[in-house]
């Protein structure tokens, strides 16, 4: 497991305000002038945001003649004052992609995109985040480099290559766990486990969840899930 250093910095912070961003805004720019839109983006293992974009969209054509762009993303306001809200904007270039793995992540997270997203006019748009700033709420504001929004590169391969056991493992045999720690009955279902937390997902409904701290391995899942469990149980 990480150290508590690492669960406190403002680069997870980040990353757990990015994997769990269901909505945010994407910035694009034509021949000089910003031009701002809602998009619904899924971070990938890697850190990466994937969007499901329209080519009739005014924010695709931008893409398509200038790749640069940015995404910012927010969790809630701590109080009634919006400027408490902790959020992230990440930079980058944005391209599309054919990869139907990713696609498919990005519709475990938005399964009600399946409706449109083998329509002709959409594409699949991944930004690898350059750089960013958090603002973890009212006078926190931090710059973060590339290196600080990626996770551990072979934590990240390790829990891919175990994610299928994970996911088939939880959804056959410890369906009771995952709604207690919805706290909502129903078939619900793991769809995604990555270094930094899970979804659970129950029809169109999707719920992330974060780790402690980022993890290593399907032996830090499992004793997450066991200590996530227990502290539910315990009141």
């Amino acid at each position: 497991m990480a150290s508590d250093s690492i669960a406190e910095s403002p680069a997870w912070q980040a990353r757990r305000l990015l994997r769990a961003a269901r909505g945010g805004c994407l910035a694009t720019s034509a021949k000089g002038q910003p031009f701002a839109s809602l998009v619904t983006p899924a971070c990938m293992p890697d850190g990466s945001l994937l969007m499901l974009l329209s080519r009739l969209s005014e924010h695709t054509r931008h893409l398509m003649a200038d790749p640069r762009c940015s995404v910012m993303v927010s969790g809630a306001p701590e109080t009634v004052n919006p400027q408490t809200t902790p959020r992230v904007t990440v930079t980058g270039l944005a391209e599309v992609v054919e990869d139907r793995a990713l696609k498919a992540r990005y519709l475990a997270v938005h399964p009600y995109a399946t409706l449109y997203a083998d329509f002709g006019d959409f594409a699949t748009w991944r930004m690898v985040p350059q750089a960013g700033v958090l603002v973890g709420g009212f006078a926190r504001a931090f710059r973060l480099k590339a290196a600080d929004l990626a996770p551990d590169a072979d934590a990240m391969a390790a829990l891919l290559a175990s994610e299928e056991g994970i996911l088939s493992h939880c959804n056959r045999d410890h369906a009771d766990a995952l709604a207690l720690i919805v706290g909502s009955p129903g078939d619900w279902r793991m769809v995604t486990a990555d270094v930094d937390g899970f979804d659970l997902a129950l029809a169109e409904r999707v719920v992330r969840f974060a780790w402690s701290a980022p993890v290593n391995d399907a032996g830090d899942v499992r004793r997450e899930l066991v200590e996530m469990v227990k502290a539910i149980r315990q009141g």
